[in-house]
């Protein structure tokens, strides 16, 4: 377990030196641009409690759940998503806590992340067609939504950082979460009746995959192989792998330089046994 744990700072540790310059959520100047109010408005809220199986007795916190601080309003659904960002977090905790009872941490604490990620709940909202009940002024964020769903496609559970997930479906799903939980006075029991199956697929121990990073430093740890990742973010927006000062892959995004990262390791797997045999 402590090896684990040291491998998985040096790998945070490494994306962080990676992206010192702009940070993992560095944009392009397409995410710096003014987006102007053009987005239609939304569809009543009424479909809502219909989708989720849940009657709010408190039908403000629905709106505000739905709000986002885009809109302009006095309210926003950020203090809803940071409750429901908690509260997730426990329900898996304990679901989980039961489900594996000789689990160690460590992988428990893997397995609950990849289930309560920006990724796995984006899904969650396109799935379930929450997003179209979002009032927000991003109109910008509509066609990130339909590149999202294209790109998941290829990643029927979780794409492990390979995709560019709009946040705003993410916060949205934590947002209600939040709301349900604040609607029926804080019964954990009442939010998970809710969302079990909303959540669902939920990654299981037998179906978790490791972050492409992760899983090259194994690889290489392993053969005491040495791995460089060469910063080309200005030139192209790519990152370039290097193991033992040898090329084995690349990777490009170009809004957002963890991807980048992470997509230049996962070819560098594909090709890391045609090098390394």
């Amino acid at each position: 377990m402590t090896a684990t744990r040291s491998l998985e700072q040096e790998t945070m540790v490494t994306l962080q030196e990676l992206c010192v310059n702009g940070g993992l959520d560095d944009s392009s100047e397409s995410t710096h641009r003014v987006e102007q109010t053009t987005t239609p408005p939304p569809p009543s809220l009424d479909g809502v409690e219909a989708i989720i199986g849940y009657e709010f007795n408190n039908k403000r916190l629905l709106e505000e759940a739905f709000t986002h601080a885009s809109l302009g309003e006095s309210f926003s659904n950020e203090r809803l998503e940071y409750v429901g960002d908690s509260v997730l977090n426990l329900l898996f905790t304990k679901q989980q806590y039961f489900e594996y009872p000789d689990l160690s941490p460590g992988v428990l604490t893997r397995l609950r992340a990849a289930n309560v990620d920006s990724d796995k709940l984006a899904r969650v909202a396109v799935k379930h067609d929450l997003h179209r009940f979002l009032r927000h002024k991003k109109p910008l964020l509509e066609e990130q939504i339909r590149q999202f769903s294209e790109e998941i496609r290829r990643y029927p559970l979780h794409s492990n950082g390979l995709v560019e997930v709009p946040k705003a479906l993410a916060d949205l799903v934590e947002s209600i979460i939040g709301a349900v939980f604040i609607d029926c006075n804080s019964s954990i029991d009442i939010v998970w009746k809710v969302f079990k199956e909303l959540l669902e697929p939920v990654i299981r121990l037998e179906t978790l995959k490791i972050h492409p990073v992760t899983q090259l430093y194994e690889m290489c740890q392993k053969r005491n192989l040495k791995v460089q990742f060469v910063d080309l973010w200005k030139e192209n927006t790519s990152f370039d792998v290097l193991v033992d000062d040898q090329f084995v892959g690349r990777g490009s995004c170009r809004d957002k330089k963890e991807i980048a990262i992470n997509r230049a390791a996962r070819n560098a797997l594909d090709n890391f046994w045609k090098l390394f045999p």
